[in-house]
């Protein structure tokens, strides 16, 4: 029983007063427009199969690591996972962890030293924010996408410098300016941080790969939860980095190895992405039908996140009930996750996504938006 702590009860029924109460519900069965399965390989039957024969073949893949990696849990699978990583993003190193929230935590809290400074783009993942939490390093914020403020920054800093920013942004849905951030990085002698948890199999192996920064970007982080399907996360970088997280980075030190199968899913979803180009054609294809229904938005053109703004939380819950009363499943976000009068519905748009439904989709939104203006 707590004892004097009423303020926890007091700010959970604030909360729920004005209807931004988290609660844990079911997974349902209404139409996707709010999960990161871009690709749909989370409910792909020929990928699930695959993977249900290596696990046939193998049952010890359902086994517990039983440790840490530094002490019983680095499989043969792990470390053959890591290698074939780090080969198809043409990295020297690659380091896989449970989860991409883990993965920045780790960069983030053991990289940057005393003295140093970390400079992140202001709306980027709380990730970030909590790994600075973790060092000792100070952290300044730049305005978003905004490469001259980025420059004005270093340009009166005198200790070294850690820039981070994502290639696809999760709550605006737009892109990151990655080349010309990445030559001021380079001008200023700077170490840049990519995070591609959005960009990742929905534009191939992501931007950094896609652009061939990988010389120019001293890490990248690249998450499995979304476009792949599976879970977990890996921090592309050169061999001297992967030794220095593994012997430093506290999230990678203290937690139990996952699972054989983890990787073992990664490693196949890798291979299921190259042989399922299509998948990343038809999303674009359902992004751009989306697109013409001309609502108003600020997300990219190519951008699988469609943020639609509705101003005031009220508002905001009317529209995502009227969408789920009829059968589609999106995520309002409310403030103060995002800004007072910046609320929106975020869109994610899917290869299995049918074009009646994205029609369907944003015409019940056009009704509300228009009586709402």
């Amino acid at each position: 029983m707590l004892k004097n702590f009423n303020h926890f009860h007091e700010t959970l029924e604030k909360r729920k007063k004005k209807g931004t109460l988290r609660v844990l519900q079911p997974k349902s069965e209404k139409i996707d427009f709010y999960s990161n399965d871009y690709l749909g390989f989370a409910r792909n039957n020929e990928l699930q199969n695959s993977l249900l024969i290596k696990i046939i073949e193998n049952p010890q893949l359902l086994s517990g690591s039983t440790g840490s990696r530094l002490i019983s849990g680095n499989s043969s699978t792990v470390i053959e996972t890591e290698n074939y990583i780090a080969k198809q993003h043409q990295y020297s190193s690659a380091l896989l962890f449970s989860s991409g929230y883990n993965a920045n935590l780790a960069l983030f809290s053991s990289l940057p030293r005393r003295h140093d400074i970390i400079i992140i783009d202001e709306k980027i993942h709380r990730s970030v924010h909590d790994g600075c939490k973790m060092s000792h390093a100070k952290k300044l914020k730049f305005k978003h996408n905004n490469t001259e403020d980025l420059e004005q920054i270093l340009k009166r800093q005198d200790g070294n410098c850690y820039i981070a920013i994502e290639s696809l942004y999760s709550m605006d849905g737009d892109f990151a300016p990655i080349q010309e951030i990445a030559e001021i990085a380079e001008k200023y002698n700077a170490n840049l941080i990519v995070d591609e948890a959005h960009a990742f199999g929905v534009f191939g192996y992501g931007l950094v790969e896609k652009y061939q920064l990988q010389s120019k970007v001293l890490a990248t982080v690249v998450t499995y939860g979304k476009a792949l399907g599976a879970h977990g996360a890996a921090i592309l970088c050169d061999d001297i980095i992967k030794s220095y997280l593994i012997n430093f980075a506290s999230p990678f030190i203290y937690t139990t190895s996952a699972q054989d199968i983890q990787w073992m899913s990664i490693k196949t979803g890798y291979e299921f992405l190259k042989l399922k180009s299509e998948l990343s054609i038809k999303l674009q294809e359902n992004i751009k039908i989306f697109r013409q229904q001309n609502l108003r938005t600020s997300s990219s053109e190519n951008s699988p996140i469609q943020a639609i703004v509705i101003p005031d939380n009220d508002r905001l819950k009317i529209v995502k009930e009227t969408l789920l009363d009829n059968g589609f499943l999106t995520y309002p976000v409310f403030s103060p996750t995002v800004k007072e009068g910046t609320e929106r519905l975020r869109i994610c748009l899917h290869s299995f996504n049918t074009e009646e439904e994205i029609i369907q989709l944003t015409r019940i939104i056009k009704e509300f938006t228009c009586n709402y203006s």
